[in-house]
């Protein structure tokens, strides 16, 4: 048994505020820990499950976040700079993924910081004339190669939007619920724990063979819009939906060829 499982900083256990997520200063270097016994609850659940071979992806935006001291010695970790393919991999096999400190697409009102690839830019995705967030997105990488996204972790309303895209039958292990996008009310971290860990071992060891990959028709429609000008983390919703924005649209022939749009796609 095989799991491949991703990581994101924002829907870890005891993550609320974005300077916790930025590569610089006290907050963010005290996360580093927060996200790192996160995954290591997420390894031993599997390990717990009957997995075999357990790989992590350190996939929030900075090139190394985890602890590698204190790292579950039972796992690879693919992390650091310069990869060809965040996804490349895949190709070896895996026969299941998950997806651990995930977060809800921009603007939903009550998901912790919320935001599609780029918190300042207030960017948006469709997919055939779906909206879809950082875990649909994630889960269609999956898909390219076939492996079904089992569990996820976050704040509820990134759990939520998981089983939105991806369907009852996948795992959701919601650590915190937002009151804002930097508001929220957290389990303890020992708790949060205990529950991925719980989820994780369920997941490999029931949910395999219930829940299918996401695949999507393809070619697929993308459409994608972002501001022209980033704003600070602090702007108001308001302030967001009035600033100028620019869209971009293409046909992507696979479900990896998501985020990348130039100036070809934009739309006059």
């Amino acid at each position: 048994m095989r799991v491949h499982i991703c990581t994101d900083l924002e829907g870890i256990s005891g993550i609320t505020m974005f300077a916790q997520t930025r590569e610089e200063g006290p907050a963010y270097e005290a996360a580093r820990h927060l996200l790192t016994a996160d995954i290591n609850a997420a390894v031993q659940g599997c390990r717990e499950g009957g997995a075999d071979y357990v790989c992590v992806l350190d996939g929030h935006g900075h090139p190394f976040n985890i602890i590698p001291e204190e790292l579950h010695p039972r796992a690879e970790y693919l992390c650091g700079r310069g990869f060809p393919s965040l996804w490349a991999d895949l190709e070896e096999g895996f026969d299941c993924a998950m997806q651990i400190g995930a977060h809800a697409m921009a603007r939903t009102p009550d998901g912790i910081l919320c935001h599609t690839q780029n918190s300042r830019m207030d960017c948006r995705y469709w997919y055939n004339g779906r909206e879809s967030g950082e875990i649909a997105q994630c889960a269609l990488a999956y898909g390219q190669y076939g492996i079904p996204c089992v569990m996820v972790s976050g704040d509820s309303a990134g759990c939520r939007e998981a089983t939105e895209f991806l369907g009852e039958n996948v795992v959701t292990v919601p650590v915190k619920k937002g009151y804002g996008r930097e508001c929220g009310r957290l389990l303890a971290p020992e708790k949060a724990h205990e529950l991925i860990r719980k989820g994780a071992k369920e997941a490999i060891r029931q949910r395999i063979g219930l829940c299918q990959p996401y695949v999507i028709e393809t070619p697929l429609r993308a459409r994608h819009e972002r501001l022209v000008e980033r704003l600070d983390d602090n702007a108001t919703p308001e302030q967001i939906a009035a600033a100028p924005h620019v869209a971009f649209e293409k046909v992507c022939d696979n479900q990896l060829d998501l985020y990348s749009f130039g100036p070809e796609h934009q739309v006059t």
